[in-house]
């Protein structure tokens, strides 16, 4: 059953850009890099706030066992480099982890 791994973070409005080039220059090869089984794709969402910028990232895998491959027995703790952090206000601590039940295109 495939598994959607969802978290959220928020960065100041200045730090948003600087966020997203450390995502795609760093933190998404990285997690390329471990090679991790049942691994599909991350896609990351940008939405601007009033006062900052919340980013979301929805990780797709093929089963929860993939998902504790990846983040360890304790799968719910959230995945963010010191490089990430360093520019982040705030993040979800952990992250959501839902079955996908049906995808339908049109």
């Amino acid at each position: 059953m495939t598994i959607k791994r969802v978290w959220h973070g928020w960065t100041t409005k200045e730090n948003a850009n600087k966020y997203e080039k450390i995502l795609k220059t760093e933190v998404l090869p990285g997690i390329e890099a471990k090679n991790i089984s049942g691994y599909r794709k991350i896609e990351v969402f940008r939405n601007e706030l009033e006062s900052e910028t919340e980013f979301v990232t929805i990780m797709t895998f093929d089963s929860l066992q993939n998902v504790i491959d990846f983040q360890g027995e304790n799968y719910q703790k959230c995945y963010v480099p010191d490089v990430a952090k360093s520019v982040l206000k705030r993040w979800d601590q952990e992250s959501a982890h839902y079955n996908l039940v049906d995808t339908r295109i049109y």
